[in-house]
């Protein structure tokens, strides 16, 4: 097993309250920028947890950066009062971590929630992922993204630019090169726990899609999915309404 490192947090609500998520982010980006899903969570009751990834925003930098240490960086956070998570949030990488450490840990979480998660990669996938990151951080400017992100909130778009100044550039390479074969499947097809795909429209771009994720689906009937329309891989940022919706129907 990799060894693990203790991730930063940031929150939203009560910390005594009833139901604890915690909320795990995508490549290149940084905790701060789940706050849709740590609002709308804190207001329906919940107490949200945010992490920095490894190698993002204020996390420890390390010489690993396979999926499975992501995994048991995110598997080793438990609640401030111990058991384990009503809820696990994932966007994109952070959906692979969580998908891995729920596959091996059924107790660690009560239900899952994967946004158009990267359970796996094809060439196609490896090379918009890679040009996107490259244009991010060639400029992490907050007008950069702005103007690549026209009707985001000014918040996202303070916080993206943030996240790719923060990130380090050579652990967001290394992610990619050390996982040539990007395939969480296997271990989704494990989830012995309910979890629900809040997935992109493949009009707009969506990793979990297609083949694959028809894969997936078929596969375990514990996995549902539901689409936001008109959103692309970052539906919480492109269509924050329709997916807050999604979520709390994920979460009934």
């Amino acid at each position: 097993m990799p060894a693990t490192v203790v991730l930063p947090r940031l929150s939203w609500g009560d910390p005594a309250a009833h139901r604890h998520a915690l909320l795990i982010h995508g490549l290149g980006s940084s905790g701060a920028l789940m706050w849709r899903f740590g609002t709308a969570l804190a207001e329906a009751g919940w107490h949200a947890v945010a992490v920095d990834l490894r190698g993002h925003g204020s996390a420890p930098r390390a010489l690993d950066y396979t999926l499975a240490a992501y995994a048991a960086d995110v598997g080793a956070v438990a609640p401030a009062q111990g058991g384990s998570w009503d809820a696990v949030v994932g966007h994109s990488l952070g959906g692979a971590a969580a998908t891995l450490a729920a596959a091996d840990r059924a107790e660690w979480t009560q239900r899952l929630v994967l946004i158009d998660p990267a359970l796996h990669l094809l060439p196609a996938d490896r090379e918009t992922v890679r040009s996107s990151q490259e244009a991010a951080f060639a400029d992490t400017s907050i007008e950069a993204v702005r103007r690549q992100h026209p009707r985001w909130h000014p918040q996202d778009v303070e916080l993206k630019a943030q996240a790719a100044q923060l990130a380090s550039v050579w652990a967001v390479e290394q992610t990619s090169s050390q996982n040539p074969a990007w395939d969480v499947r296997t271990a989704a097809r494990r989830l012995s726990i309910p979890t629900h795909v809040i997935g992109s429209d493949p009009e707009v771009y969506s990793i979990f899609t297609g083949p694959a994720a028809s894969e997936v689906l078929a596969a375990n009937p514990r996995i549902t999915m539901s689409v936001v329309p008109r959103a692309g891989h970052s539906p919480h940022r492109d269509r924050p309404e329709a997916t807050i919706a999604a979520l709390h129907e994920a979460l009934l």
